[in-house]
């Protein structure tokens, strides 16, 4: 007798969102200050497009829809980074994690009006807001005075982050098999992008230059990116937008979660519980409605 297990998609984002948290505080002790960002971001995007590309079979998909694929990951991960690596000029990283916390409300308002899909659920939205309420209680600090310019790069990354995950949504590609033989287009937009931004911007003495930087960025593009993003794309295909909103400001938590436990760092536990609790609720408030 064979037994097909298919975890649930919640499930899927929750454990792809610990793979992210563990990646952000490994960035941060292992890569920040020593190698550059856009290369790092290079480096671990094209990792991920090698480790898919013998998984590649361009002849499953229309021309347009490969084309559309490559837009997206050109978007969703290649323009972002661009407008999030700039941002730190401009914040402290208590700033820009603050700032993100709009991204489910991007991806509501981009779901219901910029692509077209009028009156989504009053719960999708306040869903949305919860999830934006609960990042706000864990995260919020005080904000420096010359913050314009970094708020608005951070909602530019946001925008192109949250409308990368609707029209990844939106592309008609459901079988899962078929997602995983075109998903090297999605990594091959975001190398492209993220490979300009480094010649363009990169500081090209902060190279990695040991094992434990290149071991890292290794984990970062095969981990991180090519089993992270993918998962998380799959997942994005079979919950609603109420959901998928909720679930980006998870991260958070998590991210503060994990630098407690593994590297000791301290945390105001009852902001992080409550805050916690309330991004829980706003993706219960989404769940699918029974008859």
């Amino acid at each position: 007798m064979i037994i097909r297990f298919r975890p649930s998609p919640i499930v899927v984002l929750c454990i792809v969102t610990l793979i992210w948290a563990f990646s952000f505080s490994l960035i941060g002790v292992y890569l920040s200050g020593q190698v550059d960002s856009y290369l790092a971001v290079f480096i671990r995007v094209f990792l991920a497009f090698l480790v898919l590309l013998p998984f590649f079979k361009p002849h499953q998909l229309p021309g347009k829809q490969l084309l559309a694929l490559t837009f997206i990951g050109a978007v969703q991960v290649g323009v972002t980074y661009q407008f999030l690596y700039h941002a730190f000029s401009y914040l402290s990283v208590a700033e820009v994690l603050l700032f993100t916390i709009f991204t489910p409300l991007w991806i509501t308002l981009i779901d219901e009006v910029l692509l077209g899909k009028r009156h989504l659920p009053m719960r999708w939205w306040l869903g949305s807001a919860l999830a934006v309420m609960g990042a706000l209680i864990i995260r919020y600090q005080n904000i420096s005075a010359d913050a314009i310019t970094g708020f608005c790069l951070i909602q530019a990354a946001n925008l192109c982050f949250a409308l990368g995950q609707v029209a990844y949504r939106r592309l008609p590609i459901a079988d899962a098999k078929l997602q995983v033989q075109t998903f090297a287009c999605f990594f091959l937009g975001a190398t492209l992008v993220s490979g300009l931004g480094s010649v363009l911007f990169a500081d090209w003495q902060k190279v990695p230059n040991n094992l434990t930087e290149w071991l890292v960025l290794i984990w970062l593009g095969l981990g991180a990116s090519g089993f992270g993003y993918l998962a998380w794309a799959m997942a994005s295909k079979r919950v609603n937008t109420g959901q998928l909103a909720s679930m980006n400001n998870l991260l958070i938590p998590a991210g503060i979660l994990v630098n407690i436990l593994f590297w000791q760092q301290s945390a105001d536990w009852p902001r992080l519980l409550i805050g916690g609790a309330v991004i829980a609720l706003a993706v219960w408030v989404c769940r699918p409605q029974t008859a």
